[in-house]
């Protein structure tokens, strides 16, 4: 999550049950959604020596300017004991809600959950903003008329809105007009939910985001609202309260990317005549590609530091793919199983194990074939076949070495520049399936390749060194 202004505030803090015991704080989050508790004291000083009492179900918190927090799911991080002095202790704390407070075993659950990404306004390439100039009259007019929302109907009954939100500048200021937009996302339940029911499709959405904004964007500016938390105004009406929620989401970028909409890989703008059917696909996905997913977008979050590392993991993601997607085999079932059957016959007793284990996955094919099945439905785009059956190889060389470290492959394998490539190549043939998961058709396919540059660099040609 990224936490745009620094947020430290003190208060007081005390177990739901025990509002008459509080004790002195101050919480911070820093960017990246960390949440951390430093109080005077400890909760529940009877216990406070025992090793095992570590977890805190729910804290409730009075502080600055934000009124009630609740801060789920705490851990002592650091227990300090002061004889006779003060004592400060840490406490890790897994998500806050701003602005309502719930007790010990309560549920928490919403109708609404919104939140926006980075480069979100780049990827709808929708505006309200429309500039007329005269310069013969030296005139300007700039009006502003906000974008209808956007309705979306997903598979599991919500609702996901895109929604426009819009500020205008000091009208006493005479030398200056601005107007500025923000997109964001509103997931909407008639009924009520858990709120890990919306962070897990707000997750899928914002990995969503990065496939096609082709970078790592965080979400932020979470907030949710309840059909039993309302508030008066004073005109006899009742409106939900928004509370503001923080954790310590994935996927994250330290530094905020700046994209523009040729390096990105498609927009709302590109799907938004079947984009009900683009959201649901994607979300569907993780019932069976999860792995590969999260491999994937561990190569582009950074989480493999070198170089060698995010191959493999580009390798592996591809391998698990193929094997989420198919259920292709060397042979028939029933015929391995009979040759398995008339081996271990004539192994020896004291080897059967061992001979066993090694013939469990015997039927599997082996990585060569699944990447060229992978290739198969974008061949034409991956250069000749001279050139396919090259980085077929080299693929297949490169993980081989890298995971057995066989010397007799050293020299097959990719390095520096070229192992880069490679992974290009790797994350061009993953970003042509994702695609085609989604519901892009063979033309839509051709017409991203066409307008993408970043797609268009990671498919150039391999040109080798020797």
């Amino acid at each position: 999550m990224r936490i745009q202004e620094e947020y430290k505030k003190s208060g007081y803090f005390w177990l739901p049950e025990q509002e008459d015991k509080k004790i002195p704080g101050i919480i911070t989050i820093s960017d990246g959604g960390k949440i951390e508790l430093e109080i005077i004291g400890h909760f529940d000083e009877e216990k406070a020596f025992s090793y095992d009492n570590k977890h805190i179900e729910r804290i409730i918190g009075h502080i600055e300017k934000d009124d009630l927090v609740t801060l789920d799911r705490c851990l002592y991080a650091k227990k300090n004991f002061a004889f006779g002095g003060i004592s400060k202790s840490t406490i890790s704390v897994q998500r806050l809600l701003s602005g309502a407070a719930w007790d010990k075993n309560e549920a928490i659950t919403f109708n609404t959950f919104s939140f926006a990404v980075d480069c979100l306004d780049e990827w709808v390439r929708l505006s309200g903003i429309d500039i007329e100039h005269d310069w013969k009259n030296h005139t300007a007019q700039i009006s502003y008329k906000r974008p209808e929302d956007i309705s979306i109907t997903l598979d599991n009954e919500m609702t996901l809105e895109i929604c426009f939100a819009y500020t205008f500048s000091d009208l006493l200021i005479n030398k200056e007009a601005k107007i500025t937009q923000r997109a964001y996302f509103n997931l909407v339940s008639e009924k009520l939910r858990d709120l890990n029911e919306f962070t897990t499709i707000a997750y899928k959405i914002t990995n969503l985001m990065c496939f096609a904004i082709d970078e790592i964007v965080t979400l932020k500016n979470v907030s949710a609202t309840s059909s039993e938390i309302v508030l008066d105004h004073g005109d006899n009406k009742k409106y939900p309260a928004t509370i503001k929620i923080y954790y310590q989401s994935i996927p994250h970028a330290e530094k905020e990317p700046t994209k523009h909409w040729h390096d990105i890989l498609f927009s709302y703008v590109t799907i938004k005549n079947n984009a009900q059917q683009v959201f649901n696909n994607w979300i569907n996905a993780y019932e069976y590609l999860s792995p590969a997913f999260s491999l994937y977008f561990s190569t582009k979050a950074g989480a493999q530091k070198y170089l060698d590392s995010k191959f493999l993991a580009l390798a592996q993601g591809l391998e698990t793919y193929h094997r989420r997607t198919s259920d292709e085999k060397l042979m028939e079932n029933d015929a391995f199983e009979s040759l398995v059957s008339t081996i271990l016959k004539s192994c020896p007793a004291e080897h059967a194990d061992w001979l066993q284990g090694r013939l469990m996955h015997g039927n599997e094919i082996n990585l060569g074939k699944r990447l060229k099945r992978i290739i198969e439905p974008f061949k034409e785009h991956l250069g000749s076949s001279k050139e396919r059956s090259k980085l077929l190889r080299q693929i297949v060389n490169t993980r081989n070495y890298l995971t057995h470290y066989n010397e007799d492959l050293e020299h097959e394998m990719a390095k520096g520049r070229e192992l880069w490539l490679l992974c290009l190549k790797m994350e061009a043939i993953f970003n042509l399936h994702f695609l085609n998961i989604i519901g892009f058709t063979a033309d839509e396919i051709e017409q991203v390749i066409e307008n993408s540059e970043s797609l268009k660099r990671k498919l150039q040609p391999i040109v080798y060194s020797y």
